[in-house]
């Protein structure tokens, strides 16, 4: 039979108090690694993720991701309903709802991000709803595409760059001929008169038409 250890002499009972503490540091230290190292990667995984979000709007003459509200959406369908166009292109398109709405009701829809996570989500999303026959969404600089190529362009922009997209528009109808409607959202255009404009505040939508002579040829998703 097994005696049980004496613990009565003092330094016996010293020696097993301190082993005792030093296995639990050594056990506080170790989940505290655990949990710098937990709370680390998550940390670096939602930088990862959302870094391709922010960094856009943080470079010159990018149009930064600012979802669009209901009205808005709503606002922008009345007047491409209006406008009857078989084409349509989103400068921005971001999560790629106005794309996707104008495509539930029969226009061939474009739309043109920067943000890579944005555009897999719109494909993503475009296809579950059963509209990615009619849609298409692609990873590039609006800035270096021809957009005179689509009959309407939506322009979701911030007001120290619609000048600058309104020359954009306006030299690709010169080099191309076309002659386009512009949807401008939240801020209209600095220099030409609308046609008609619906909502009122930040839903405001502003309708203009820039009128060159109509090259015959449209081909959807042209670039």
């Amino acid at each position: 039979m097994t005696s049980s250890p004496d613990y009565s002499h003092p330094l016996d009972f010293e020696t097993r108090k301190e082993r005792t503490t030093s296995r639990s540091r050594s056990r506080g230290e170790t989940i505290a690694r655990v949990g710098v190292a937990v709370f680390g990667g998550v940390g670096v995984g939602l930088l990862a993720i959302s870094l391709p979000f922010v960094w856009p709007a943080l470079r010159r003459q990018v149009l930064p991701y600012i979802p669009a509200t209901t009205s808005q959406v709503q606002n922008v369908l009345t007047l491409v309903q209006r406008s009857r166009p078989k084409t349509v292109i989103d400068l921005g398109s971001g999560d790629g709802r106005l794309v996707i709405e104008c495509a539930k009701i029969g226009v061939q829809s474009y739309g043109v991000e920067l943000n890579p996570w944005l555009v897999l989500y719109s494909r993503i999303r475009s296809r579950l709803l059963g509209t990615n026959r009619l849609t298409r969404f692609d990873c590039k600089n609006l800035w270096k595409i021809n957009a005179s190529n689509y009959e309407n362009i939506i322009i979701f922009g911030v007001e120290d760059m619609m000048s600058s997209l309104e020359n954009k528009i306006q030299n690709d109808c010169n080099k191309s001929g076309n002659s386009v409607k512009v949807i401008a959202c939240r801020f209209p255009l600095p220099n030409w008169q609308p046609l008609e404009s619906v909502g009122t505040g930040i839903d405001t939508v502003w309708l203009y038409r820039y009128p060159t002579s109509t090259h015959p040829n449209r081909y959807p998703f042209a670039m």
